[in-house]
């Protein structure tokens, strides 16, 4: 993705947070399919297989043991998490994942689909994790739509990062925006599906409940098509998590297209999500962040990608609320 939080989620991510914070805020159950391209595989481990010395390699279930790889569910169009670059599937997500690999033994394997169909991917058993900057929620964990009605399993979530969402519009702000609040009576853009959606229905709904007019959203299903509609000027904003709109801002036209504006809101964690039923592989993944985290390779991986404020201290499962 060219730019684009709490990539995506759904119900209250923000795919969104920040590359200084990437978060994310609501959240929308992820539904349907559509893979489009493998990069085949991150540049992980040299070992794998039974007989890897990994020291992470034991916690794994014996399939993924046998297999030697994790098949990784993404939607590779969120840079700076997660974007195509020649042929090949980069950035922050990639990155964590491979590092993760060498401390498991395996080797991570990348497809890019449809994001919000990446979690019923997953229950289907398409992928064995899902990693594209999603939000972990409650919603999501507990398989619900946005109206609390039951649509899924759901999935159990690995933090490894956070982020929220963040407000960009065209360089030199030529309708004055300066935070979400000042969306009513607008238009704005935004990815379908995304908790970064939800923070703009939450937002219209606040305009109306206080005598404002409601805010037009127009939803789109990649975020560069939002990023586009923003730019020709047919939206006065968008909507992503923070990182993503930061970089963006950065380096779309030279850095001369887009700017943010306000703080960032809503901040939450981002999560590897894996099937409720793979326990052993979820806190096989929890043990692997954390071993990065403590031997520095995490820090300087964010740092690589300018994503420093998105750090956690340690990983948590299902801390999202």
């Amino acid at each position: 993705m060219t730019a684009s939080s709490t990539r995506r989620t759904t119900a209250t991510r923000s795919r969104l947070a920040a590359v200084g914070s990437i978060a994310v805020a609501g959240a929308l159950i992820l539904t349907g399919c559509g893979d489009q391209t493998d990069n085949g595989g991150s540049e992980g481990t040299k070992e794998t297989g039974k007989s890897s010395t990994a020291p992470l390699f034991d916690k794994l279930p014996k399939k993924i043991q046998d297999a030697g790889v994790i098949k990784a569910g993404t939607n590779a169009e969120y840079a700076p998490m997660e974007y195509q670059e020649g042929g090949k599937i980069v950035g922050v997500d990639p990155d964590i994942a491979a590092a993760l690999g060498e401390k498991l033994g395996v080797e991570f394997q990348f497809t890019s689909g449809s994001f919000d169909g990446l979690i019923t991917a997953l229950n289907s058993g398409r992928y064995d994790v899902a990693m594209s900057s999603i939000t972990d929620n409650k919603q999501r964990q507990e398989g619900l739509d946005d109206k609390g009605k039951k649509l899924g399993p759901g999935v159990d979530f690995v933090d490894y990062f956070l982020a929220g969402t963040a407000v960009y519009v065209q360089k030199g702000n030529p309708k004055k925006i300066n935070s979400i609040e000042d969306l009513c009576g607008q238009t704005a853009a935004v990815q379908r599906g995304t908790t970064y959606e939800k923070a703009l229905q939450d937002q219209s709904k606040k305009c109306t409940d206080g005598g404002k007019k409601k805010i037009d959203i127009e939803s789109f299903e990649n975020d560069t098509e939002a990023q586009t509609r923003v730019k020709s000027g047919g939206a006065v904003a968008g909507v992503n998590d923070y990182p993503v709109a930061v970089d963006l801002a950065r380096k779309a036209d030279g850095g001369n297209a887009f700017e943010v504006v306000g703080e960032q809101v809503d901040a939450g964690p981002f999560g590897i999500a894996v099937n409720k039923d793979n326990k052993q592989l979820t806190e096989a993944l929890e043990a692997a962040v954390n071993a990065i985290i403590e031997d520095g390779t995490y820090k300087k991986i964010l740092e690589k990608w300018g994503a420093g404020t998105g750090a956690i201290d340690k990983a948590a499962i299902n801390g999202g609320k």
